[in-house]
This record gives C-alpha cells, structure tokens and sequence, in this order.
C-alpha cells in the first residue's frame, strides 16, 4: 500500500479551505496533511476531518516551507501542493495510479495544470503570467516525489526565497542524481489569484533568483533547467538606452529608449482585453519593468557570487548540552556535579580544528521554575566550557514551557541567536542534540541536525530523525565527511 503526505506550504490564504475541504472530499485520504505556516500569523483552525500537522517556517519562503514539510513526513511519498488550487474529485485516485505506475527509477510524477481562462475577453498580463503554468515543467503546484529522492539531494534550496525557481533547481539536482521524473495523468485547477495595479513590476524580484540560477547551473542554465527564455537582454537594452540618454548621447539614446519602451508596451497591450484600465496598467508597468528587472538582477548576482551547490558547507556545529554533551542532571545548579560524556572535548576539538565554529544551545527552565539561579547555570556553563570547549557561543533559555516563548527548543530562537552570534546562516548549521526537540528546532530555523540518542530519548524519536549517530565522535565523523 502506497503511503503519502501532502504538503501544503502557505501564508493563510482563505484558498487554503477551499483546498482542505477538496482534500477531505477525496475518495483515498493521505496519511498526513502538513501545513507548513510561512506567515507572522498563526494559522486559523479549519475543520476537516483529516490528519493534520501544522508547522512553521518562519517566514523564509517556499523552498525553505517545503523542506520542513516534507522533512516532518514520514511517508514514501510527499505530494506538495499550493494553497491556491482545487482538486477535481477523482485527483486522489489518479495520483495513487500515477504512483503506482512510477518505476523505482522515478523519483516524481508531475500533474497537468489547468489555468482557468477569462470567459468572453482576452486575458490580462498577470491572467497570461498565470497561464504559464500550463506548460511549467515540475511545477510544485502539484508534483509528487519519493521521499527518499528528497533525502539524496537534502531537499530544496532555501536561498531561493521565492516561488518558481526553487522547483526547476530541485528537479535538476534530482536528475543530476540518477533518478527520472515524469508527468502523471491526474490534474488540478490552479485559479488566477487577484492582482493589484503594480504586480508585474513586483515579480521582477524574482529576477534575483535567476542569478542564483545561472551561478549554480551555467550561462546555460534555461536550457538545463528547461525555464522558457524570458526578456532580460531586452530589459537591459532598454536600460541601456536610458543611461545613453542621460549622456552627451541624448537624442540617440532617448530615440532608442522609446523604441524599446514602446515595443515592449504595445506587445503587452496587444496581447489583453486593451481596457483603459489595464492599458493604463501596460504603459506604467512597462516603463518601470525593465529597471527593476536589471535591479533584482544586479542584487541577485553581488549577493550570490559565488555560491556554492545546495547544500552548503558545514561552518558551525551546535550542540545541545544536557544529555549531549554533558550526563544529564535534571536542574543541575552545581558545577562539581559536571560529567561530560565520552569523547565530547575530542569531539569539539576535532571540530575546531577543522576551522567550525561550535557553541552550545540549551533549555534551562530551571531558572524559570525557581530551582536554580541564572548564576549557578552560569556557573555550570563555565565548568563545562573549561572541560569540553571552549566554545564560541552559548544560548541558554531560562524559560518554561508554560511561558510560551520564542526561544525554548522546539522553536527556532537559540538557533537563530547562535547564527547571528557566529556570523553564520542557519542552513550552513548542524545541531547535534538527543531528544526530538533539538531535532525540531534546527528544521524550525533551517539547519541541519543529527540525533545521538541516549536512555531517555524515545524510540519513535530515533525513527523519526533522519539522521542519526551512536555517539558524539559518529556525530562528528559525519559533519566533517560532508553531512547531506
């Protein structure tokens, strides 16, 4: 029997009931829905009778929405879908056809996607824009793929902080690996989401995507990645001609200027329902499209120069401390009373050695409870950091579960701390800890992690984790040879 998740990355849109309720109304359930919350608002409740688990990303895009839900799956498969679309009532039981049918080569089936068109006019430019996804190839709108697949090339890459890119990067990586992805015979709806005046100039970010394409897979890389070719040495010309205007060049630049400028406008109006209202719409845009496509562009490619494949190098390691690096005492307020466990100074050194930084991020509710002072933590840190460390940074959350904070493990805030006081991104960390809650954080934040576990660590938190290690120098071994 085939096993699967669906993974539905989202901001709270009110589309998201419309899709939960599709869901629900399927002939064959998932065994998980895993909403994965990229907004500042919690998700409000909806009530459908389905398995579902909410996370959050906290606000760092779809690629990054996607690894947490997929990494919290336990399933064979994982069917992302967007919050947006609707699912006919024979989707489930053509996926689970469509998985069927995928030999063990196949590491995802895409859906057909079908736009919507405008009834009785031409469509707009964002209602074309949308209509691109009719011929998208592995379009997360709707693409399963093998969970496994996902494991081998760690997912999506998170510097993608916007939609349409990550996805075709992925695919690639996925084939790059050995695997094959095909396109299934289910189908979804993905309706035109409203639009104000100025969204053809906003997605023009996405122009800084592009960059991080091209320094990862090649000049070529539309080729490679199988993008349609878009206008950017258009909008460049035009910009070109704009700054030869502003020289002692004007009449000729200023000519050219208009050239561009007006064939690229017409071309847009022609295309449309040439309302006045989205005319209007066309001239405006189409003056301000080509500056901010070159824009996002030139910020694409200072801020991703040389970046590396995903997924980025190891820079720093963080460990929880009680039970990780240290025998767990329950509210331990006396040094004397440090033991570490074997070989954590080797392993720590070993890390240091090799150039990582390394720090400690703990939960310490004995401060909030009242069993021991911020002092005598203080105290124990200091007596573990002349024993094991020393380390670079220490994160220490004195609060109880009953506060509610941002900071206690699972939430990502002692990662995030740590990150901003080494200088190094969450997504180039590894947190080393022994129980779920280490594990939950570094995905909450975006970082890696490896389970040690110990006497009190659960046996389902051994087989939820996707990595794990007998002890701390296995743990280490395994950073140091390259942790994917």
């Amino acid at each position: 029997m085939t096993s699967w998740t669906v993974v539905v990355p989202t901001l709270g849109r009110s589309s998201l009931t419309d899709l939960l309720a599709d869901l629900a109304a399927q002939l064959h359930r998932p065994d998980q829905v895993v909403l994965v919350n990229d907004g500042p608002d919690a998700l409000a409740p909806v009530a459908v009778d389905l398995p579902i688990t909410v996370r959050s990303s906290g606000g760092r895009g779809p690629a990054a929405a996607r690894n947490v839900g997929w990494k919290t799956a336990g399933t064979e498969w994982v069917v992302f879908l967007d919050d947006d679309v609707r699912l006919p009532d024979s989707w489930s039981a053509k996926l689970l056809a469509d998985l069927a049918a995928a030999g063990p080569e196949v590491a995802g089936v895409q859906a057909k996607i079908r736009v919507p068109d405008p009834q009785g006019r031409r469509p707009t430019d964002w209602e074309r824009s949308t209509a691109g996804l009719r011929t998208a190839h592995w379009a997360t709108a709707d693409m399963a793929y093998r969970t496994l697949a996902l494991h081998a090339v760690d997912g999506f890459d998170e510097r993608f902080r916007r939609a349409y890119r990550e996805d075709a990067d992925l695919a690639r990586r996925v084939r790059d690996d050995g695997w094959r992805l095909v396109r299934g015979e289910r189908h979804i709806v993905h309706p035109v989401r409203p639009a104000d005046f100025w969204i053809s100039v906003r997605v023009q970010r996405g122009n800084a995507d592009d960059a991080l394409m091209r320094a990862l897979h090649g000049r070529r890389w539309r080729a490679r990645t199988e993008c349609p070719p878009g206008r950017f040495p258009h909008h460049v010309a035009t910009v070109c001609a704009a700054v030869l205007a502003l020289s002692r060049y004007r009449r000729p630049g200023l000519a050219l200027w208009l050239v561009l400028y007006a064939e690229f406008a017409i071309r847009r109006i022609a295309a449309g329902p040439r309302t006045p209202r989205e005319t209007g719409r066309m001239a405006a845009t189409s003056w301000l499209i080509p500056f901010a496509a070159v824009g996002h562009r030139i910020a694409g490619w200072w801020r991703f120069r040389g970046s590396q494949a995903w997924p980025e190098p190891v820079r720093a390691v963080l460990f929880d401390r009680d039970g990780t690096l240290v025998h767990d005492v329950p509210y331990n307020g006396d040094p004397e009373k440090v033991t570490p466990v074997d070989d954590a100074a080797t392993a720590v050194e070993r890390l240091r050695s090799a150039g990582l930084r390394v720090g400690v991020v703990t939960n310490q509710s004995a401060i909030g409870r009242g069993l021991a002072t911020a002092d005598q933590v203080c105290a124990v840190n200091d007596r573990i950091d002349h024993l094991v460390g020393p380390f670079d940074t220490w994160q220490v959350c004195p609060h109880t579960v009953e506060d509610g904070c941002g900071c206690r493990k699972p939430a990502d805030g002692l990662i995030r701390s740590a990150a901003r006081s080494l200088g190094v991104p969450p997504r180039q960390i590894v947190v080393i800890g022994d129980i779920a809650a280490d594990l939950g954080a570094a995905d909450a934040a975006g970082a890696r992690s490896i389970l040690v576990p110990n006497d009190r660590t659960r046996p389902e938190e051994i087989l939820a984790a996707r990595v794990t290690a007998p002890d701390l120098r296995t743990a280490v071994d395994q950073v140091l040879k390259g942790l994917r």
